[in-house]
Order: structure tokens, then sequence, then C-alpha cells
């Protein structure tokens, strides 16, 4: 079934004091930069502060936000970057605001731990969603209640949708540009990013594991694979190879 835009292009992000900034740059950079080959009705953007300033980021900086949480209330869609700790507590006034602001039709992405965010407003009851694989054991632990999907870059139950790692944020904010504009926008947002438009995998390739000792069959192939592409024109029987 497909998944309509939303009534309002306006993207909502969250700011907060300890706030994500490679998160917050992901969605600022899909969502947020004048876009005019993309016509009249791309999104709109806007920065929410969940608490009075002064609002510090990773890395010194310090933000300044557009306004408060009575922006959710116009949202058509809401982006949660990661969380500042998944021990500190979500806010019950930021829970209730997107509970509301969800029933009220606007769309909800956590990038990264921003799914603890979604979890303890309730977002996430009974829904497949995903985080870092670092934070998998908590979120499992501390919210039962939701279906963890381990592997994927990102997962998309249609009005809430959660993003792995913290790159695997740019590979949702695509995903949402393709579900809305198609996938010739995807496509040109990507190039502008030098990204790929849609990427393979998932979080598995990217944990760290024991290199083997021994040369596999793998080590072995991937050198012949390449004679052969640097050949094309020559006969390859299997004796040669």
């Amino acid at each position: 079934m497909p998944n309509p835009a939303p009534a309002t292009p306006l993207v909502v992000v969250l700011a907060y004091d300890g706030l994500c900034t490679f998160e917050f740059g992901c969605a600022a950079e899909v969502f947020g930069l004048p876009r005019p080959e993309m016509g009249e009705g791309w999104y709109r953007f806007a920065v929410a502060a969940i608490e009075p300033g002064p609002l510090r980021a990773t890395g010194g900086l310090r933000v300044e936000a557009d306004g408060g949480m009575d922006l959710l209330a116009q949202a058509g869609t809401i982006v949660v970057p990661g969380w500042r700790g998944v021990e500190a507590p979500v806010p019950e006034p930021l829970c209730a605001a997107l509970r509301a602001a969800h029933a009220a039709g606007a769309r909800i992405l956590s990038l990264c731990s921003g799914a603890f965010v979604l979890a303890a407003a309730g977002l996430l009851k009974g829904r497949r969603a995903t985080t870092h694989w670092r934070y998998a054991d908590r979120l499992v632990a501390r919210f039962p209640g939701l279906r963890f999907v381990p592997d994927v870059l990102y997962v998309d139950e249609g009005s809430v949708l959660t993003a792995a790692g913290s790159a695997a944020g740019l590979d949702l904010c695509l995903h949402l540009v393709r579900r809305d504009f198609g996938p010739a926008a995807a496509n040109r947002v990507a190039r502008r990013l030098v990204l790929p438009a849609h990427r393979q995998g998932g979080q598995a390739q990217y944990v760290e594991r024991p290199v083997p000792g021994a040369i596999t069959a793998d080590a072995r192939i991937a050198p012949l694979l390449d004679r052969v592409r640097a050949a094309l024109d020559q006969p390859w029987p299997i004796a040669r190879l």
C-alpha cells in the first residue's frame, strides 16, 4: 500500500542540549538546503528546540532554533536526531508533543539512538524498528513491546520510520525523498551528496569481527575476477580459470 506524502511539506528537526551534530546535519542536508531545481512543492525546514537554551551540540557548537515545540503541531514530518544518551530520560512534554503530532498525521523519523525517544513516546509499540547495533540490546530490554529488526539500515513503518547507525540517517532521509517525490528526485539529491541513492546491505557488515588468518576462497577468487574483468576480450575456459 503506498504511503502518501503529508499534507504539509514542513520538516521539523528537534534540537536539544547535547545535540548529536552529525545526525542533525543529515536531516538538514537532505531537507533543509534550498533546492530550486525541485520546484515549488519541495520541503520546508525548521528547527524546534525542546528546551530553553543555550543548546550545546557535539563539537563545541551552540544552536539557536527557529522555535519551540509548538512547531511540531505544524509539521508534516518530524526528525529526531540521535538522542543525547541512551540512558538519558526523555522529557514527558516532548513525548506528549510527538504523540499529538503523530495522531494529527505527522510522520516521525528517528536517526540512530533517536529511536529511544520514539519508544519512550510509545510510538514504537507493536511496530518494527531499528537503531544502532551498539544500542540494540538496551532498546529491546527497555521497550520489549517493539519488534526489533537488527540487520537493516532503516525500517519504514509508514508514519513511523527508524534508521540504524548515524550515517544510515542519510539512507532513511533519501528513502523518504524517494517515497515522496520518486527515484529521480532521490537520485538528484544523492548525486549532490556524492552518495549512492540506495545502499545495499545492513549493519552486520560494519560490526567489528575477527579477521580470518587463513586465506579464504573469497580471497583467492577476488583477484581472479579482477583479471577476468580486465581482459573480457580473451577466452576464459575452466582450465585457465
